[in-house]
């Protein structure tokens, strides 16, 4: 399954549009990249846990 990692969802000061999509811990790894090289914050379990949390299944379009 496919997880989507939305930022427009998020409450940013910069804003940020970025949606990340792929396997689960793609999206956890890159998402927790994104959070400090973008957002200032410190790449911690903790916010790998709180990223986890807000992980969505991607949507399937229908054929």
């Amino acid at each position: 399954m496919r997880y989507v990692m939305d930022c427009r969802k998020e409450p940013s000061e910069s804003n940020c549009s970025l949606t990340i999509a792929g396997e689960r811990d793609e999206v956890l790894r890159a998402a927790a990249e994104h959070a400090a090289s973008v957002h200032g914050h410190e790449d911690t379990p903790e916010l790998r846990e709180m990223l986890a949390g807000v992980l969505e299944p991607e949507a399937v379009p229908a054929v």
